[in-house]
């Protein structure tokens, strides 16, 4: 998959809630009530990840779930990161 311009990208996070252009990755910060809430959103998500193939860079400290996705194949950003952004997204939800 082919690595997006700083402008592709900027453009397609338009597309997108509240993500954000940090260096070479795209981020967001998701807040849930507890613990068990956040890590059963990181489940939901790792399932989703893996049926993609794409697996994202994330933290989680209670309950707050940080998110970063590159593609490192590309050394970028690419289309399958914006894909994954809006299955988390739709999981969050």
């Amino acid at each position: 998959m082919e690595k997006m311009s700083k402008n592709e990208v900027q453009e397609k996070l338009k597309s997108l809630n509240n993500w954000k252009l940090h260096d070479d990755v795209i981020k967001k910060e998701f807040t849930f009530d507890d613990f068990k809430s956040a890590f059963a959103f990181m489940t939901r998500v790792a399932f989703e990840a893996e049926a993609l193939t794409h697996h994202p860079n994330w933290e989680n400290v209670y309950n707050t779930v940080k998110i970063s996705l590159n593609t490192h194949d590309a050394d970028g950003i690419t289309e399958k990161d914006f894909d994954l952004a809006e299955k988390i997204d739709a999981i969050y939800k």
